[in-house]
C-alpha cells in the first residue's frame, strides 16, 4: 500500500467504501439536520408574523425597546465571523494549517463577542421589567392587551434559541481549534472543518432573519 493510501485509509470510516462516499454522507447528515433546524426557527418566525398581524401597534411600541445599535454591532460581527469560517474551510482544504487555526480563532472570538454583547442587551431587558413572568411590566396594556408580553416572549426565544446554537458553536471551534493544533486535519481530512462550516454559516443565516424582524420590520 502507498503512502498516499495509508494517509486515505487512516481517515476513512470501516462502513463506507471511499473518502468520497464518506464526504458525501456526512454532508447529506448535516444538511437534514439543518432542515429541521430550519423548520423549528421557521415555526418561531411564522407565530412572529401571525401575532404581529394582529398586534401591530404593540409590536411597533415595543421594538423601540431593543436596541438597534447593539443588534447592528452583532450582525456586523456575525457577518465577520462567517467571512472568517469560510476562510478557515478554504485553508482545511489547501491544507495550510497555521491560517486554519488563525481563522477559527477569530471566528471564535467574534462569536464570543456576540455572545457578549448580548448578555449588556438581555441585562437592560431585565433591568427594566420587559422579560414576559408574572411580574412583566405592562407597556400600554390598557390598548395593547397581550401585545407586548407575545412580542417579548418571541424576541426572547428566537434571540435566546440562536443565541444557544452560538454558545454551541463556540464549543465547537475551540475543539476543532483543539484538533487542529494536533494535526486532526490534514488535507485529506477536511470535511469535519467544512461541516462545521455549515453550521457556522447557518447560525449566521438565521440571525440575518431574526435582526430585520425584531429591529427593524417592528419599528415600521
Amino acid at each position: 500500500m502507498s503512502t498516499a493510501d495509508s494517509t486515505h485509509s487512516k481517515y476513512l470510516a470501516h462502513h463506507f467504501d471511499s473518502l468520497v462516499q464518506q464526504r458525501e454522507a456526512i454532508t447529506l447528515g448535516m444538511w437534514v439536520f439543518l432542515l429541521t433546524e430550519i423548520m423549528f426557527f421557521g415555526a418561531i418566525f411564522i407565530g412572529y408574523a401571525v401575532y404581529r398581524y394582529q398586534y401591530p401597534e404593540a409590536y411597533h411600541e415595543m421594538s423601540k425597546h431593543l436596541d438597534i445599535m447593539m443588534g447592528t454591532i452583532n450582525t456586523g460581527v456575525l457577518l465577520t465571523s462567517s467571512l472568517t469560517m469560510a476562510l478557515a474551510v478554504n485553508a482545511a482544504q489547501t491544507g495550510k494549517q497555521k491560517r486554519l487555526f488563525g481563522m477559527l480563532l477569530v471566528t471564535f472570538l467574534c462569536a464570543c463577542g456576540f455572545l457578549v454583547i448580548k448578555y449588556f442587551e438581555y441585562a437592560a431587558k431585565f433591568e427594566h421589567g420587559l422579560v414576559p413572568s408574572g411580574h412583566f411590566w405592562h407597556y400600554h396594556a390598557h390598548s395593547h392587551g397581550m401585545g407586548p408580553q407575545l412580542f417579548m416572549s418571541f424576541y426572547f426565544g428566537a434571540t435566546g434559541l440562536h443565541g444557544l446554537h452560538v454558545l454551541i458553536g463556540v464549543g465547537l471551534i475551540a475543539w476543532f481549534m483543539w484538533r487542529t493544533k494536533r494535526g486532526h486535519f490534514p488535507v485529506q481530512n477536511y470535511q469535519p472543518v467544512e461541516v462545521l462550516g455549515l453550521y457556522w454559516h447557518f447560525v449566521d443565516l438565521v440571525w440575518i432573519f431574526v435582526f430585520p424582524l425584531f429591529y427593524l420590520i417592528g419599528r415600521t
